[in-house]
């Protein structure tokens, strides 16, 4: 057995430039290799349901090639591209612009399996890689490894939808190429850089340099709104808002296909005999339920939708096209004419979608710190001595009012950016002249959708916070300082208990007849005033009586009083 040391074992190490290259090089193949895979797997799909209608269909109007022709174009018009149909009896090419969403979600699905596999893959080590990116810990690792992973599925989808374009562009539904430049690899984008977050465990940071970048040219206060969980709590209510929007809208449609029912069931035999015409008519018509589920929203909302070019159709007054073909989910459309409450009854949606938003700001707002045990823990000490932890109350950080509200706003106008993108995707043209614009219109919808949450999702926030951060106890304290400033009942209504019915009215205080006539002033008649008289009047006379004439003499004859004596 041979001894190895340090001086034995010598091992040529590569430099770094060449190390990244070799690291590089199988995460590009595997990323490559997992687009190809995924476009090959969702074009298989469409290609078996479009060989299947074919061989069920009893008047098969073109061979298998004819098929897969339509299947690729389908393909494509999942992915948002706009196809051109040429067999039409004007020989104008008629557009069809409306992108069924359900089999939106395959391509979007199946790109964001690829890149999360392509990444979990590096992750893991990559077999013969030798440790992969995580393992080094090296941020540049890091970003190579995203970059691998993330550019292989994309540049391998985007590669498979461009040879799917050229191969429809000889079959009856063409695509538009520059519909085909512009949204296919955009999905690829998006879809394949949101599994790769996901395989990293869906990780802050580090940021891209480009992100970086842009983050650092924000004004000081949206990078601290970032920085304390505002924006996060903006899309997570921007997003439950829009998922009950679109909630509503399906259960609209829903109750809207039950009252139309016979209409509905009319319609199939309409547009054909056979069964398998049947069954691609139903599954045209699943694919188009998430569409007419934000049709329905959109009604809701108020701006409604339009059917034919100057038709709209909304809650307050709906005048659809009169020769619309016959569809099951068309033949659920309102009948014209005004709105009645029944219409008016959609309103709900927006009112619950509104709530939601508020209840979903108010829980990111309010972090509540509960005790998860009732009963007091017993810690033993060294001494063998049991003692009590009583449990802390709970304690209720909240963000401040204006915060608060300025949450419910930014989650409003998310919510309307979101709904605006899902209402221009769900609508599209479907020819030309009357129907060269059908479904919602988006610069109605969003701006609509913003206004109805920020309307009742602010006052429904104030009070969600208020009942939220109210302190145990403070509706009695509360009561109590009424009870000090209010009379008591008892004192209000002591009255009745009282057997005289003047003491009833003791409190009324009325005046009295002179005080509530004293403001007017009647005239008066003047009185004539006489001279006054010279002639004394006998007001002091008094009567005397007549003495005899013998007393006067009497009087005269007797003697005057003696003068006083004077004293020693």
């Amino acid at each position: 057995m041979a001894v190895v040391t340090h001086m034995t074992d010598r091992r040529r190490t590569l430099p770094p430039q060449l190390s990244q290259l070799r690291d590089r090089s199988p995460r590009l193949a595997v990323g490559l290799m997992e687009g190809v895979v995924a476009a090959g797997i969702g074009l298989g799909s469409f290609a078996m349901l479009g060989m299947l209608l074919w061989i069920s269909s009893p008047y098969p109007d073109s061979g298998p090639g004819g098929a897969l022709h339509v299947a690729a174009a389908l393909w494509l018009l999942a992915h948002g591209a706009e196809l051109l149909r040429t067999d039409t009896l004007s020989g104008v090419p008629a557009p069809v612009g409306v992108t069924p969403l359900l089999l939106f979600a395959l391509p979007a699905w199946l790109l964001h399996r690829a890149a999360r596999d392509a990444a979990e893959w590096d992750v893991a080590g990559g077999g013969a890689v030798g440790g992969g990116a995580v393992a080094r810990g090296r941020e540049e690792s890091v970003v190579s490894a995203v970059r691998g992973a993330w550019g292989g599925v994309v540049a391998g989808y985007v590669t498979v939808c461009a040879a799917a374009a050229g191969y429809a562009s000889g079959g009856e539904l063409r695509p538009s190429w520059w519909t085909v430049a512009v949204w296919p690899p955009l999905l690829a984008v998006v879809a394949a850089g949101a599994g790769v977050w996901t395989a990293y465990g869906c990780p802050r940071e580090p940021l891209p340099p480009l992100v970086r970048r842009v983050l650092d040219a924000l004004p000081a206060g949206v990078r601290r709104l970032a920085a304390n969980g505002v924006l996060a709590a903006v899309v997570r209510a921007a997003g439950a808002g829009a998922a009950v929007l679109v909630g509503g809208g399906a259960v609209l449609v829903g109750v809207s296909l039950g009252w139309h029912g016979g209409a509905v069931r009319e319609s199939f035999p309409q547009l054909t005999e056979g069964w398998s015409g049947r069954f691609a008519v139903l599954f045209l018509a699943l694919a188009l339920l998430p569409n007419a589920a934000v049709w329905g929203a959109a009604y809701a909302l108020g701006p409604g939708f339009v059917l034919g070019t100057g038709h709209a159709t909304g809650p307050l007054l709906s005048s659809p096209e009169p020769m619309l073909p016959p569809f099951p989910l068309l033949a659920a459309v309102p009948g014209a004419g005004p709105g009645t409450p029944l219409n008016w009854a959609a309103g709900v949606v927006p009112l619950a979608a509104g709530v939601v938003v508020a209840w979903f700001a108010v829980t990111a707002a309010t972090v509540a710190t509960r005790a998860t045990a009732a009963t007091p823990a017993t810690v033993a000490t060294s001494a063998t001595v049991a003692t009590s932890a009583t449990v802390a109350p709970a304690r209720v950080d909240a963000w401040s009012l204006l915060r608060t509200a300025g949450t419910v706003v930014l989650a409003a106008g998310l919510c309307g950016l979101g709904f605006s993108a899902l209402a221009a995707l769900a609508g599209g043209p479907l020819g030309v002249a009357a129907l060269a614009a059908f479904g919602p219109v988006w610069w109605q919808t969003g701006p609509a959708a913003a206004g109805w949450v920020a309307g009742v999702g602010v006052p429904v926030a104030v009070g969600l916070r208020a009942w939220r951060v109210r302190e145990p106890g403070g509706w009695k304290r509360w009561v109590g300082r009424c009870r000090t400033c209010l009379p008591s009942p008892k004192s209000c209504f002591s009255w009745l208990r009282s057997a005289s019915p003047k003491a009833w009215f003791s409190w009324v205080r009325l005046p009295s007849p002179k005080a509530r006539f004293s403001w007017v002033r009647l005239p008066r008649r003047r009185q004539r005033r006489e001279p006054p008289s010279t002639v004394p009047d006998g007001s002091g006379f008094e009567p005397y009586d007549f003495l005899p004439s013998d007393s006067f003499n009497s009087a005269e004859d007797a003697d005057p009083p003696e003068p006083p004596k004077k004293s020693a």
